[in-house]
């Protein structure tokens, strides 16, 4: 039912076609191997093969960007979809304005992450899933050359704050953020926004206690 809603709106946007759609991650597997896509929008429950193993082996191929969709605000799924690379995490109810937007969004390079849940989904995995190691990787990982101000940033972007809300909140332009932020997926070698989220809560950065 979903998949079908999802072919049929989006079908209608200038500038989306639809180019495939399968029941499970097997399937799905299957089909990028025989058509051109730019974005996956990726279930986390199916049969066969879920949507987190489906996820990590899209993005160990080089294949195209994946954006998880849910149905609860607290599924762990979602969560081990993003740190298999996934670009993002939305509800499935999302409005469709904002479907489209983050399917755009994730298809210019950017991560999208639904605002309403971004917080206590890993405040919630942040404290039941402790990784000691964690500090220590990304130290290696070029951490430890995170400028104050970068660092302070990194805090904002993992609390869901968008470029300009960061800006108003450090009273800086916009386009500085834009630097800022750029720099530190550049030194910590991270992909997007979303494993820079997922960075500073399994290392401390961020804690429930900033809540």
């Amino acid at each position: 039912m979903y998949r079908a809603g999802f072919r049929m709106v989006l079908g209608t946007r200038p500038k989306f076609e639809v180019v495939g759609d399968a029941d499970d991650g097997d399937t799905a597997l299957e089909l990028l191997r025989t058509v051109d896509a730019d974005v996956v929008l990726m279930d986390v429950r199916m049969p066969r093969m879920d949507g987190v193993e489906a996820t990590r082996r899209i993005v160990e191929s080089g294949g195209p960007r994946v954006l998880v969709l849910t149905t609860f605000d607290l599924d762990e799924y979602a969560y081990d979809a993003i740190q298999a690379g996934a670009s993002g995490f939305l509800l499935k109810d999302v409005p469709l304005e904002e479907l489209a937007a983050a399917i755009t969004h994730v298809h210019d390079g950017d991560a999208v992450v639904a605002p309403s849940t971004t917080r206590r989904l890993l405040d919630h995995f942040a404290t039941s899933r402790p990784e000691p190691a964690a500090a220590d990787a990304w130290d290696r990982a070029g951490l430890s050359e995170l400028t104050p101000r970068e660092r302070e940033v990194l805090g904002l972007m993992a609390e869901g704050l968008s470029n300009g809300e960061i800006a108003d909140r450090l009273v800086i332009a916009e386009s500085t953020t834009r630097v800022h932020v750029g720099r530190i997926l550049s030194k910590l070698g991270l992909r997007d926004r979303v494993q820079a989220v997922v960075m500073a809560y399994q290392t401390g950065i961020v804690t429930v206690r900033d809540t």
